[in-house]
């Protein structure tokens, strides 16, 4: 060695610091932790892009290539609140509040990732529910939709948007119609209508009751007049003499103080004076 030259001597580690350096970073991009409630979609970046061939990744650790990537989707049922400004049947602008519980279809979000990507919620859900609703809203009057259809305003949108998404890779679970805002002037105007039909039926209701009852005296009367006229027509002087004897006799047997003074008359019948 000459004495220009200068010997290098590292330790005998030092080489493996770089090494344990590299190794943690391709570590770290080769796994991927989804959690609970969520699945992932592998994009291969050398193998054909979005696996759609085989089921998501679910929960749990995972080994990846570092240079393919993991798309991460909440598979749990999510809801969209939507505040819609829709018109009913006479051109009439309604505001229906209306909730829709959805999630991916799990089988298929290799196929949902492909084609929607992950804001699928603003691409096809909510325009499907909007839809549907002004097309559902339009069947139908204001005073229907604040009284006696808002039940069947909620099917009918939950079954044309649940059509809409049918091929979509999305499941629909439900739509809540949650509520129906009308124009102030007409709300008011509906309110009085129905006060006024209620205030109606009443009317007749109490017409009807009282109808019923003048009828119901009119049957008993009539029962009664029947009644006294078949006692009357069977009522002979035979009979009445018998039952004045059955009297007298029943009183004659009595422990109570008592005259009786037996008629001569016409009747023939006693007559009875006397206290208890």
């Amino acid at each position: 060695m000459t004495r220009n030259q200068v010997e290098l001597k590292f330790p005998k580690f030092g080489m493996l610091i770089p090494v344990a350096i590299i190794l943690i970073i391709f570590i770290a991009k080769s796994t991927e932790t989804i959690k609970s409630g969520q699945a992932g979609v592998l994009y291969k970046t050398f193998g054909g892009g979005v696996v759609t061939d085989q089921p998501p990744l679910g929960e749990g650790f995972h080994i990846v290539a570092p240079w393919n990537k993991v798309h991460v989707y909440e598979v749990r049922q999510q809801e969209l609140f939507e505040k819609m400004k829709v018109l009913s049947s006479n051109g009439l602008e309604i505001q229906i509040d209306a909730s829709a519980w959805y999630q991916p279809v799990y089988k298929d979000l290799g196929n949902l990732h492909q084609t929607l990507g992950e804001n699928y919620l603003q691409r096809v859900i909510q325009p499907a529910i909007r839809s549907a609703a002004r097309s559902v809203v339009g069947r139908y009057t204001p005073e229907q939709l604040y009284s006696s259809k808002r039940d069947a305003i909620q099917d009918e949108i939950f079954l044309e948007t649940k059509k809409i998404l049918e091929k979509q890779y999305v499941q629909l679970n439900e739509v809540l119609v949650r509520d129906v805002t009308l124009p102030p002037t007409i709300k008011e105007a509906i309110e009085r209508k129905l006060k006024q039909e209620q205030e109606s039926l009443e009317y007749e209701f109490r017409l009807v009751t009282a109808q019923k009852e003048a009828e119901k005296q009119i049957i008993e009367a009539k029962g009664k007049a029947d009644a006294n006229r078949i006692l009357s027509a069977s009522l002979t002087d035979k009979i009445l003499q018998d039952k004045g004897i059955e009297a007298t006799n029943r009183l004659a047997n009595s422990n109570n103080s008592k005259v009786v003074i037996i008629g001569s008359g016409k009747s023939g019948m006693p007559i009875i004076l006397g206290n208890q």
